[in-house]
């Protein structure tokens, strides 16, 4: 049987995808700072440990990141030993629309995805939305007596749905760049405010706002949409039904 490796398998996409491949029977490893039962400590920002931790793994799912700069050296640091190692296949998610979104943190995606496509280890790149929580979070970290809405469009996805493909990719063979996935509806964030507001209780108006920059610019243009119809099943109003409830 082959041996799977799931980085930063203790996260928010990381623990579904790592049970998603359990539940299928697969033999699933994580890589962890810390170890623990079922994982293997490391540290993919000085190599600690890392290139014993892929020793015999034929299939990696990197979903490790630390939000910031060291993204970028995590991966070329897997990627790397990936390659020395022999590894047959490295799963790789990203985010919908990098490529036309002038933020630095879309930028370092795409970089990571160059690094890993240079690398020479076989792939599966998978970009997806932008996951529920988020949505959840740009209204709730707000404390004014409204909330500033952006006039977006979006088609936000469950973790869960994303994890659901990720298990399914890790155990097929690499099939380069795969089709964007996406929640099943598109929304105006004006419509996700008033379901969460429903959800919440909350009695703060939306102000709506149309900000400048090439970054807002992309999103008004639709740069993180999918066309056609969404991957996910889970809808943004059933999220917020099973945080809320």
């Amino acid at each position: 049987m082959s041996k799977l490796l799931v980085t930063g398998s203790t996260g928010q996409l990381g623990r579904p995808t790592t049970a998603a491949l359990r539940a299928a029977g697969v033999d699933v490893l994580g890589l962890t700072r810390s170890g623990g039962p079922g994982a293997v400590a490391h540290d993919l920002r000085t190599r600690r440990g890392l290139d014993e931790a892929i020793q015999g793994v034929d299939t990696i799912v990197h979903l490790a990141s630390t939000n910031g700069r060291q993204d970028v050296e995590m991966a070329r640091n897997l990627t790397d030993s990936a390659r020395r190692a022999g590894v047959a296949h490295l799963v790789l998610i990203s985010i919908v629309g990098i490529d036309e979104t002038p933020l630095r943190f879309y930028r370092d995606r795409v970089e990571i995805e160059r690094i890993a496509l240079a690398s020479g280890v076989p792939l599966t790149i998978q970009r997806a939305t932008q996951f529920h929580s988020l949505i959840d979070m740009i209204f709730s970290v707000q404390k004014l007596p409204m909330i500033f809405v952006p006039r977006w469009r979006v088609q936000p996805i469950a973790v869960e749905d994303v994890a659901r493909r990720l298990a399914e990719l890790a155990v097929g063979a690499p099939q380069g760049r795969v089709d964007d996935i996406s929640g099943p509806e598109q929304h105006s964030m004006r419509d996700l405010h008033t379901f969460w507001k429903q959800a919440t209780g909350s009695r703060r108006p939306a102000v709506m706002v149309h900000l400048p920059g090439r970054f807002f610019a992309a999103y008004d243009a639709g740069a993180n949409l999918v066309p056609g119809p969404g991957y996910g099943t889970k809808t943004f109003e059933s999220y917020l039904q099973e945080k809320y409830r």
